[in-house]
Parts: C-alpha cells; sequence; structure tokens
C-alpha cells in the first residue's frame, strides 16, 4: 500500500496542504487540479481572515516547498472522470487539457506581445482582458504561459509560434487520458459562489455597479483591475457610498437553506479595508444576524467603532437602479426601528453563499445541497474543507490537515 501514491483532487489551498504534508512526511503524492494554476479561491482573494493577510503570505512559500519535493507530482487543467477500486488499491481516471504549452517555457512574454487576439480575465471576473495566450497572474504555479482555445486562432494564425525561440508551442497538442493509481484518496474540492443572479429582486444581472463578494475581492486587490483602489464598473470612480446585502439568496427556502458561515466576516473585513483605502466612503450593511465565531469577533468590535460603517438591521427587499447616474437604490425594512429605508448608493455588493464545486464522487455520496458526507464514502476516501461544509480559511487548513493524516493511517 505504501508503494502506491496518495491523490489528492484539488489545487485549492486546502488540497496544497494536504499534498504538502503528505509528502514531507516521505509519501508520494499526487495532486490534481481542474484550472491551469493552483490557489483556487484564496488565491484571487484581496486578503483573508483571521490575520488579513494577502495571497502571497501563505501560498508563496507553499508553492516553494511543492517545488523543492520530488514526493508531489502536479497535474493542472486536469478533471478527475471516474475513481474505482477499493482502500490501498484505487483507479483512478483523469483527463488532461491540450497542453498547448510544454515545459520549454521560460515565461519571456514574446508571445503575448504580438498575439492579436484578446479574452475575457476570468481570474479578474472579467472586469479586463488578457491576450488569448496569457499567465494567469503574477504568482501562478505553474509560472508558464497558457492558450485559450476559445479564442485562439491556432494555425490560422500561429503568430506566437513564430516568435518563441525555444519550441515552447505545441498548437496542435491533444487531450491525454490519464490512469493513475493510488492508496488513498482527499477529495478538497473547495466551493464556488452561489449565482446571486438567480435572486430576482436584487438584479445582479441588469444593473453594472452591483457586484457579489467574490468580484469585490478583485475590485480591491492590489494586482486587481484598480491596482488596489475600489473602481465602480461603470465609470471606473471611486464610490462614495457602498451597500452590503448579506444573505443574498442565503438561509433562504427559495434558493440555500444554509448559513454559508463566512459572509458576515467577508462583509466586515470588506467593510473595513474599504474605510483603510478610502475613508471618505459611506458604507451601509444591511444583515439578518451578524454570525460570525472565534478570532473573527474582532472585525465585528473595530467595525462598530467607524463613524463611516452603519450596521442596519433589515433584509434589503429590492434593488432599483437611477438610470441617469447608474446608483443603486436600495428598499430595506430598518427592524430596530421599525421604519422602512430607501437609500441610493454608488456601488452594492451582494453576500452570496457558497456552494460545493463538483467533486467526482455519487450523488448517493452528498446532502441536499451537495456537499460530500464523509460517513458515506468508502475507505480510504476523505473529503476535506470547503468539499464537507463552508468553513474559512483556517478552519479549511485544520481539515486538511486531519485529512492528510487519516490518508496516511
Amino acid at each position: 500500500m505504501a508503494d502506491k501514491p496518495i491523490l489528492v483532487v484539488g489545487g485549492g489551498i486546502s488540497g496544497i496542504t494536504a499534498a504538502i504534508e503528505i509528502a514531507e512526511v516521505g509519501r508520494k503524492v499526487i495532486l490534481i487540479e481542474k484550472l491551469p494554476y493552483l490557489g483556487g479561491n484564496v488565491i484571487r482573494m484581496n486578503n483573508y481572515f483571521p490575520k488579513l493577510c494577502p495571497p502571497a503570505c501563505g501560498l508563496e512559500i507553499n508553492f516553494r516547498r511543492i517545488k523543492q519535493n520530488s514526493n508531489i507530482t502536479v497535474y493542472t487543467s486536469t478533471t478527475v472522470n471516474s475513481i474505482s477500486g477499493t482502500k490501498g488499491d484505487f483507479t483512478v481516471r483523469a483527463r488532461s487539457e491540450p497542453a498547448y504549452i510544454n515545459a520549454n517555457c521560460t515565461a519571456c512574454g514574446e508571445c503575448a506581445e504580438v498575439c492579436p487576439e484578446e479574452r475575457p480575465n476570468e481570474f479578474n471576473c472579467n472586469f479586463d482582458r488578457t491576450k488569448a495566450i496569457y499567465i494567469p497572474h503574477e504568482m501562478a504555479y505553474p509560472f508558464k504561459f497558457n492558450i485559450d482555445d476559445k479564442y485562439c486562432r491556432k494555425e490560422a494564425c500561429k503568430m506566437c509560434v513564430n516568435v518563441c525561440k525555444y519550441n515552447a508551442i505545441e498548437l496542435a497538442a491533444e487531450e491525454k487520458v490519464l490512469t493513475l493509481h493510488a492508496s488513498s484518496i482527499i477529495l478538497a474540492t473547495g466551493w464556488t459562489p452561489y449565482d446571486v443572479q438567480n435572486v430576482e429582486n436584487l438584479h445582479f444581472d441588469e444593473y453594472e455597479n452591483i457586484v457579489n463578494n467574490v468580484e469585490l475581492e478583485r475590485l480591491l486587490a492590489e494586482n486587481g483591475p484598480g491596482k488596489g483602489r475600489l473602481l465602480r464598473p461603470s465609470d471606473r470612480k471611486v464610490p462614495k457610498s457602498v451597500a452590503f446585502v448579506q444573505c443574498a439568496g442565503s438561509r433562504d427556502e427559495n434558493h440555500l437553506l444554509y448559513c454559508s458561515a463566512v459572509c458576515c466576516s467577508a462583509s466586515l473585513k470588506h467593510a473595513l479595508t474599504i474605510s483603510g483605502k478610502h475613508p471618505e466612503t459611506h458604507i451601509d450593511i444591511f444583515y439578518i444576524d451578524i454570525r460570525i465565531s472565534g478570532r473573527n469577533e474582532d472585525f465585528l468590535s473595530k467595525v462598530e467603532t467607524y463613524k463611516n460603517i452603519e450596521l442596519i438591521k433589515g433584509k434589503a427587499a429590492k434593488i432599483e437602479e437611477n438610470k441617469k447616474s447608474k446608483n443603486l437604490i436600495v428598499e430595506a425594512e430598518d427592524i430596530l426601528s421599525g421604519r422602512k429605508i430607501k437609500k441610493e448608493f454608488e456601488l452594492v455588493v451582494l453576500a452570496g453563499g457558497i456552494k460545493p464545486s463538483d467533486s467526482p464522487v455519487q450523488g448517493s455520496m452528498k446532502d441536499n445541497y451537495g456537499f460530500i458526507v464523509q460517513e458515506s464514502l468508502p475507505a480510504g476516501i476523505f473529503a476535506a474543507a470547503c468539499s464537507k461544509r463552508p468553513m474559512d480559511v483556517s478552519s479549511s487548513l485544520k481539515d486538511a490537515t486531519g485529512a492528510a493524516l487519516k490518508a496516511l493511517q
């Protein structure tokens, strides 16, 4: 059994943590990630709690540990199709997307300079664009260019091939089917934001200056479209007023029945960040209940000392747009005062909940919301972090370490 590697599915911060813990006690580990780079949701954040660290704080050293450890094999742009076998002897079949850029790439950038095609930059939530041949972000691991074949004209263009001195571009590359063997498996498939477009009365898909909480991370990030300044999408000006609408689809029988655990802390974090960058901006947070725990409780006590941040207990019932200014008019009830509120804001942030990402296990092994139920998994397969339930980063790291120990045992 010890001769076979341990497989970790998901290259976010939880999967990375599990893989490193396993490798550093001397076991072989295979790490699979569906995106072209490691880091998952955390690498796209402006900062994460409880210490409000930027992603580089924790991930840069972990990328170095992966690079220096020969026990870790990484497959990016790879998706698991099936898992068969039993504890100690699993067979996993996976599909790797075409590797148009090979290991010869030095990331010199000459290919991108001549590329005539552009694509929406999904790393920045499509707020800006990159060339069709691109590096996902400046901390990307592996650090090499990728080609988006939805936008690249390939053989009809070949301008990138013509300037590449290192024979790193293979436009005729094809997908590969992998057959992998593992003694045990960790599913660290992570989370995806709930699609707040489904909450019709909030009009997320209709008004330009409504964003969700994940998009706000990119708008605030130093490597985001605003280079650290919060610029609203319609006119790229710093908003003088911002509203946070909590539980956008959460704790709602028509959407997500559960609390996603991190949304309140995230909005308080965002409010403090905006106040630090733009102290002249007024912020209202519309909430049902403020639910935070542990060290994150500090955010609430800090927010309560800020004169430009107001907490309003009341759920936003409706959002409309001022067509001329593209400001948003939020209608809500202030439960504590018993009065209805109708206020105008230059930017509205919808705090949507967390949903589990797709995972390669049967539906019978998941609950009604798609989270994996550990007790239903076959022996030798372990779910980690947000594949089981919503967690913050600190809790996810602890849970991933626990999953690594179980997989080793």
